[in-house]
């Protein structure tokens, strides 16, 4: 089934990671590495669980946040937000850095959802990423309180990456350093076990900290959980990022 409701510091993690996987080839092929745990800290707190209603209701999706103008703004899976069977998800909120049934950082109620018409019209997997806006909380923006991870377009294949999200059976998040490959010329994927129903608009972050994909897109994320995509973030993108932020 598919997904639904499925820094410097980076840098040396992706390092680690990346090396131990290496130790282990055999062949022509790298054996699929493990998920891990997600350790708390500014990167991995920014990117959190969407629950429907609150922090007691149904767990969705993952999200993360992304630098913009008005530092409101987070990033997901089309699919998580809308679809043709139930149309608009509504009273979603944010709840980034969630573990152990708490949120640490608050909960941040949804307050837009931007998807491509194309989406909307057809589900059309080449256009399955979404940008939501958030309400302020307590007088602050969620990127004045957690920072924000730049939007990456254009980066090609073949990146070490670092993967965060949320698998609806597990208290904390999982993390994993990979590669990315190409699927497809707009569609790319990542090779890692672990990323079950709840990973889906899990951010996929190079080693500069920009989020260059997030898991959903062909398969509406994969039907593997050791084999996860994204649509390639490019100039489609791009525009819904303008469109979010106009």
């Amino acid at each position: 089934m598919a997904r639904t409701r499925r820094t410097g510091a980076l840098a040396v993690l992706l390092a680690t990671q990346l090396a131990a996987t290496a130790c282990g080839w055999s062949g022509d092929a790298p054996p699929t590495p493990a998920s891990r745990p997600a350790p708390a800290g500014t990167a991995n707190d920014r990117v959190g669980a969407l629950f429907l209603g609150s922090v007691d209701g149904p767990r969705m999706c993952t999200a993360s946040v992304v630098s913009s103008p008005h530092h409101n703004l987070l990033v997901t899976a089309a699919h998580c937000v809308q679809t043709l069977e139930h149309g608009t998800e509504s009273g979603l909120v944010f709840v980034p850095g969630f573990r152990d049934g708490r949120a640490p950082h608050g909960s941040w109620p949804l307050t837009s959802i931007t998807v491509d018409p194309r989406w909307t019209a057809s589900e059309d997997p080449e256009y399955d990423v979404a940008f939501l806006t958030v309400a302020a909380v307590d007088d602050e923006e969620i990127e004045d309180v957690l920072g924000g991870n730049p939007l990456g377009t254009g980066r090609g294949f073949g990146l070490p990456v670092s993967v965060t999200g949320y698998p609806n059976g597990s208290e904390e998040p999982i993390t994993c350093a990979t590669r990315t490959g190409s699927q497809s010329p707009t569609q790319e994927s990542f090779r890692c076990t672990g990323y079950s129903v709840g990973t889906s608009g899990s951010p996929w972050l190079t080693a500069d900290g920009a989020v260059i994909g997030v898991i959903g897109g062909y398969q509406q994320g994969g039907y593997e959980e050791a084999v996860s995509y994204s649509i390639t973030f490019d100039d489609r993108v791009t525009a819904l990022y303008r469109r979010a932020t106009g």
